[in-house]
């Protein structure tokens, strides 16, 4: 399998987390935004050329909770991300929509106007974003109370995407103490080898994250 990603891309570490969940082999193709040649080679693979795209074998797989899922089907391994039972699963997958949704797509608005040339940028935007991250971490405070992992006791799709939402919106929007069990589930995040192994690898990439004005 290859998979097309940047290494510092949030919605690449959702999928990286679930590989090196259960060390599953494929290659790392890293892609370049700022090369037209490698732009237009991946958008002939998948037309929306967002990452991350997963080939395998003749099968062009998108969308990250579907790359997990495809996962799951083709390629079990020792830690299975969706729960058998149903209504479990219910939760894992809407727990994946809400970090993926009021979380990680509010924080990548932050991040693209910090890109926006002055006067091109959107307050409005960011400070619905702002608002939008804010509401989602007062909910997922109360919900995951008492949890290990996002869903339960244990690790899912729900924390894959948890991980990178998390991590991300204390760089675009500190949450200075506000919420301790969000606080205390990064930290558990953070620490898990899957995670851990993520972070290490984007650390040659993190002066490219802007900083804020």
């Amino acid at each position: 399998m290859k998979l097309h990603a940047h290494p510092l891309s949030s919605y690449c570490w959702k999928a990286l987390i679930a590989l090196y969940e259960n060390e599953t082999p494929f290659t790392f193709h890293e892609l370049n935004p700022m090369d037209p040649e490698a732009h237009a080679a991946f958008a002939a693979l998948w037309p929306l050329a967002k990452m991350p795209v997963l080939e395998d074998g003749g099968r062009v797989v998108a969308e990250t909770s579907i790359i997990i899922e495809h996962l799951g089907l083709h390629h079990p391994g020792p830690v299975r991300l969706i729960p058998e039972d149903p209504d479990a699963a219910l939760e894992v997958r809407l727990l994946d929509r809400i970090f993926d949704n009021y979380m990680m797509t509010p924080m990548q608005r932050i991040v693209f106007e910090r890109f926006r040339a002055d006067g091109h940028r959107d307050p409005g935007a960011v400070e619905s974003a702002h608002a939008l991250i804010a509401t989602a971490r007062g909910l997922l405070e109360e919900r995951l109370d008492g949890r290990t992992w996002a869903a339960g006791e244990d690790f899912s799709l729900a924390d894959c995407a948890a991980a990178p939402s998390l991590h991300y919106a204390e760089k675009v929007q500190p949450s200075d103490g506000r919420f301790p069990t969000l606080a205390a589930y990064l930290e558990r995040l953070e620490s898990r080898p899957s995670f851990a192994r993520v972070l290490k690898e984007a650390e040659p990439y993190a002066h490219m994250f802007p900083a804020e004005d």
